[in-house]
């Protein structure tokens, strides 16, 4: 294969009015296709209580993540489907056909009878649902990028794909607002429940889905096909097995190894910290309520989302390579002390614990296992494990300690024993009990950061929006170039296939399961920052294997014809 190396010689001319609204329209139906994708995520909890309510509180929960994580594990697979159609039919057909089941999926969870009503069928046909959605997303990011690219002019590349690398954002932040303002409305029992209301309010974001795919179908029907592949297609070039050409051939499989290593794991981690993580440690770690939570969040994204479009013209400037790598490699250096500073706004009182209350684990090392569990399916039965998952999950900092063979394990706070009890559930009621006698704030503390508006009122609240937006530009210098270096990092004939394939693995799986594994590995170890081992270690490991072995790509000829 032979590929024009750079633009050289070419004026570099503004896009036309019909460029912009091809690429607007693109933008457009991305965003609510990521939104549909969000919903299920930010409802997880709900979620969990009608469709798997056969099983206690805490495993409804985890059956509800587990349904969530699907959509994730699935999404390489719908790159690979999607990614092989795109490049055979064309761009145009393929990620109208992804908005179509992600729309209709999402829709019928809206509809969908809970588990009191029609037993197991709802949560079997609800995986049904997120596997599709994720099926679907896989196929759509892909298409999306690669036509937006196609259509941009020569040097403006990285602007105009950041506009796509706006939608994942927007799209979370649209399906925040749809949330909370039903909320608000509604109140917490109509929303949950439609206790007074004709509906529950909870359905409602999946039911407007509807609304939003008749805006995008219409949308995308009004489209062109990307020119790159109309040329390609008129000159008879297009790839006949584009699969077995992009991973069965090693120089084509070597660069999708490459920009999977070099470049998407670490955007990926950097991008679910900044957003998901961030989220979750404030609820499930520093108590924030779900409310403030995704108040502070979404101002943070609001703040924030601007950085996509700055560094992705940036990347026009001085490349993609230089941004993408800084980006993990600043990320890397201080999520620790944001996510240290972060415990000290959000919850000063927890932070004086940490510092100040001992706790310790005290057992015969032969009956401790390790309670790594990032799926949440793992049943514990030693105490001494029993009463470290406890801990994790009331956000209480312990260490181990090794006791005599044989010796029964017990819990120490500040010198004073606490009982361990049979079961999880019972030991956290007992643990932040003994946790807040020994200097632990009490739950509801009001030390701890609550808003009663969607508008933060004090230093506090807008010292933790600062944080959050730091690591909300930390995701924009890293995904907003990522389009355009993907794109241009794989030859037109394979690229819809090769480009998806590393981007879903990366934000599917490294990314998508961050925050299970990031909290499996504090409850593994007692530290509620352990988990930011995670994202530090592979954005690092992005930083030098992109450093060494990732080719700038900002001035190829994505047009120039291809020979195999």
């Amino acid at each position: 294969m032979s590929m024009a190396s750079t633009t050289a010689g070419k004026e570099i001319r503004p896009m036309t009015r019909e460029e912009k609204k091809v690429i607007l329209a693109s933008s457009l139906g991305t965003v609510f296709e990521w939104y549909d994708f969000y919903l299920y995520g930010s409802l997880a909890v709900i979620i969990g209580a009608q469709f798997f309510s056969a099983f206690d509180p805490a495993t409804r929960n985890v059956f509800a993540l587990l349904a969530f994580a699907a959509g994730f594990l699935v999404r390489p697979f719908g790159a690979l489907f999607f990614g092989r159609i795109g490049d055979l039919v064309g761009r145009k057909y393929t990620f109208l056909i992804t908005i179509l089941i992600m729309g209709a999926s999402t829709f019928i969870v809206g509809l969908l009878p809970s588990y009191a009503q029609i037993g197991w069928i709802a949560p079997v046909v609800l995986i049904l649902l997120r596997m599709l959605q994720g099926l679907a997303l896989g196929g759509e990011y892909g298409g999306a990028a690669v036509y937006v690219a196609e259509h941009a002019p020569v040097g403006r590349r990285g602007f105009y794909t950041s506009w796509i690398q706006t939608t994942a954002t927007l799209g979370l932040l649209l399906s925040l607002m749809v949330i909370l303002s039903l909320r608000l409305y509604m109140g917490e029992v109509g929303f949950t429940t439609g206790e007074g209301w004709p509906i529950a309010g909870w359905r409602i974001p999946f039911l407007l889905s509807i609304f939003l795919l008749a805006v995008s179908v219409w949308i995308r029907l009004q489209m062109s096909e990307s020119p790159a592949f109309q040329k390609m297609k008129e000159e008879g070039t297009q790839s006949k097995a584009p699969l077995s050409e992009a991973f069965g051939q090693w120089k084509n499989a070597k660069m999708v190894i490459i920009a999977l290593l070099g470049m998407v794991a670490g955007q990926a981690v950097v991008w679910y910290t900044g957003q998901f993580y961030a989220l979750f440690f404030l609820q499930s770690i520093l108590k924030v309520d779900l409310f403030t939570a995704n108040v502070l969040i979404a101002w943070s994204l609001i703040l924030g989302t601007g950085g996509f479009i700055f560094f992705g013209s940036l990347s026009d400037r001085i490349g993609r390579k230089p941004v993408i790598l800084a980006g993990c490699l600043i990320a890397a250096l201080t999520f620790f002390p944001l996510f240290h500073a972060l415990t000290k706004v959000a919850n000063p009182g927890l932070d004086r614990a940490i510092n100040t209350v001992k706790v310790q684990v005290l057992a015969d090392p032969a009956k401790c296992g390790s309670v790594f569990d990032p799926v949440g399916i793992r049943t514990f039965t030693e105490p001494c494990d029993i009463a470290r998952v406890a801990m994790a999950r009331s956000a209480i900092k312990y260490e181990f300690a090794p006791a005599s063979a044989g010796a029964p394990a017990k819990v120490v706070f500040n010198g004073k024993d606490a009982p361990i009890a049979a079961t999880i559930p019972a030991n956290i009621t007992s643990f932040t009990a003994a946790a807040v006698e020994a200097g632990y704030p009490k739950p509801g503390d009001p030390s701890i950061v609550k808003l009663n508006s969607v508008i933060p009122t004090t230093g506090q609240a807008w010292m933790i929006v600062g944080i959050l937006t730091i690591l909300v530009l930390y995701v924009t210098a890293v995904y907003g170039p990522i389009a355009a270096a993907l794109v241009e990092f794989f030859p037109t004939r394979i690229r819809y296939t090769a480009m998806s394939l590393p981007y879903h693995i990366g934000n599917g799986w490294f990314g998508g399961f961050l925050p299970p594994t990031a909290f499996a590995m504090v409850a593994a170890t007692g530290d509620i920052y352990f988990g930011l081992w995670y994202p530090v270690v592979i954005a690092l490991g992005t930083f030098v294997i992109g450093l060494l072995f990732v080719p700038e790509t900002k001035d190829r000829d994505i047009y120039a014809i291809e020979t195999k």
